[in-house]
């Protein structure tokens, strides 16, 4: 068959490197890709938001099912339109993307079915905010409604931060259209932990859960990035976590959507906190998460493809979906100054093998691969715990050059605490 990949970031580069494992996939596509992705996929120049361009070209290129990763093209509708013209999906339909789309839908969905999440207002007036945040304990957290590139969440340590958190949303528009409507909630504690489901809006399969490393710099400091690494499984996210997980957040909101009339079919992200009440939902992602992916996915054992399939056709109840016993470990390396001002352009060599290295920020130039964004490369190994997976993910990280690399230095680090081990 021939499949066509939306996306072009480290999680699409690992959603191929998976499904080339099918053995019932004969051609891979991918819209944009990059130039990693280009080693493993045939790789089409076009906009992933323009998606009745994309839509258009799966059907002049007889393409038979497509994946789209990204939430823009999601949240724009490009599974309707590629549905619409005969295309068997996976992905959530725009009215069931909206999940991630808009947050205040999120976190009233959640209040109107019970599900536990943190206290919340939700405002379109700025000094009506301001109003609000004069009666609010410190710290509070301050989020754009719509889609930032996982960006628009601030937490504010005082009644000042988090007016100019406002400010900066609603007026400044540092999010563009996504800030004109803010959500301000209150500031949960505890681990977090990150779930990936699969989902056909009958069945719904969690996958292996995770810990991501948001902070830019070691010992969780400096600013909050798009990921700088991840391990699996995540330690705090135990058999009871989970029981508990399933019955009050995973299967409520599979549910709640259903209800709505806005079935979810595809991968729904749970971003969880554990917190001493119990597990609350910080966030819901209507895709894949990155850099989650790309620990979630090389232990998976049970052929990505044919998942999907069932996904698209809702038979997912009749797959079983096993993952391997084991750890992984994502180290990811940035371009220095990520996430703020970075130089681009710097050739990539490596000395290892580039089976579970994905690409994120890179372009060919001839047959040099070169750097071409923030996060560069996502590095992963996979082993029989998670001590052993961090050595490999390191040891592979050293065997991969560019001028200006830098990664963190304490990936799995707070895992391997939780554990009761030292590195």
């Amino acid at each position: 068959m021939r499949v066509l990949v939306v996306g072009n970031g480290g999680r699409e580069h690992a959603i191929i490197q998976s499904l080339k494992r099918s053995k019932k996939i004969k051609e891979i596509y991918a819209i944009a890709g990059n130039g990693g992705i280009a080693n493993d996929a045939i790789t089409v120049d076009m906009d992933v938001k323009a998606v009745d361009k994309v839509a258009d070209w799966a059907v002049e290129n007889k393409i038979d099912f497509a994946v789209v990763a990204p939430d823009d093209p999601l949240v724009l509708g490009a599974v309707n339109l590629l549905e619409e013209k005969g295309i068997p999906c996976f992905g959530p339909r725009k009215e069931a993307a909206i999940i991630e789309g808009s947050k205040i839908f999120s976190k009233n969905l959640m209040k109107k079915y019970g599900i536990p999440t943190a206290n919340y207002e939700t405002f379109s007036d700025m000094q009506s905010a301001f109003d609000y945040l004069e009666k609010c304990d410190m710290p509070i957290v301050v989020k754009a409604d719509g889609l930032a590139l996982g960006k628009g969440v601030i937490i504010a340590n005082t009644l000042a931060e988090a007016k100019d958190a406002v400010k900066s949303m609603m007026e400044d528009k540092v999010f563009g259209a996504s800030g004109s409507n803010v959500v301000i909630e209150e500031f949960l504690t505890g681990p977090e932990v990150s779930v990936l489901s699969f989902t056909d809006g009958k069945t719904l399969v969690p996958m292996i859960s995770s810990m991501d490393h948001k902070r830019a710099l070691d010992n969780d400091e400096g600013l909050n990035t798009g990921g700088m690494g991840t391990v699996a499984p995540n330690p705090y996210y135990t058999e009871s976590v989970a029981k508990e997980c399933m019955e009050k957040i995973f299967l409520p909101t599979m549910e709640a959507m259903n209800k709505e009339g806005r079935t979810f079919k595809g991968c729904l992200y749970f971003g969880l906190m554990l917190t001493p009440k119990g597990p609350k939902v910080i966030e819901y992602n209507c895709r894949f998460g990155d850099p989650e992916t790309q620990v979630v996915l090389p232990l998976l054992k049970t052929d990505l493809f044919e998942i999907m399939q069932a996904v698209a056709q809702e038979r997912l109840a009749e797959v079983d979906v096993k993952f391997k016993k084991k750890s992984a470990c994502c180290v990811i390396m940035a371009s220095k100054g990520y996430p703020e001002k970075y130089e681009k352009g710097y050739e990539i060599t490596f000395k290892t093998s580039r089976k579970n290295v994905f690409v994120a920020g890179a372009k060919l130039d001839g047959d040099k691969l070169l750097t071409n964004g923030g996060r560069v490369l996502g590095v992963t190994a996979v082993s029989f715990n998670l001590k052993q997976a961090i050595r490999k993910a390191y040891k592979k990280v050293n065997k991969i050059n560019f001028e200006n690399a830098y990664y963190r230095k304490d990936i799995g680090k707070r895992a391997l605490k939780a554990y009761g081990e030292e590195r």
